[in-house]
């Protein structure tokens, strides 16, 4: 499913027009991704939880060239369901 096609199932199912489905999802994504930015979390009860995960800075090898290199630290996105949709996804 892409975008347009979440977009139009959200329209659909809440009774919205696409023009508002794409509003709150767009809404959805810019708190989500604020929140992730100042390292907290959203916690969807039933759901899961977005939180940043953080890589410690590490040395490496160039798989071609067997050189070693340093690997800067970094922060990423994470995304770990909850029991409910992992309930509902075995059922």
């Amino acid at each position: 499913m892409n975008k347009t096609e979440l977009v139009a199932a959200m329209a659909d199912q809440a009774g919205l027009s696409k023009k508002d489905a794409e509003k709150a999802l767009k809404a959805f994504t810019d708190v989500v991704a604020d929140e992730l930015k100042k390292d907290g979390k959203v916690q969807l009860v039933g759901f899961g939880t977005f939180e940043v995960s953080k890589r410690a800075a590490r040395e490496g090898r160039n798989p071609q060239s067997g050189e070693v290199m340093k690997i800067a630290a970094s922060r990423s996105p994470k995304f770990k369901a909850g029991k409910a949709l992992k309930d509902m996804l075995n059922a």
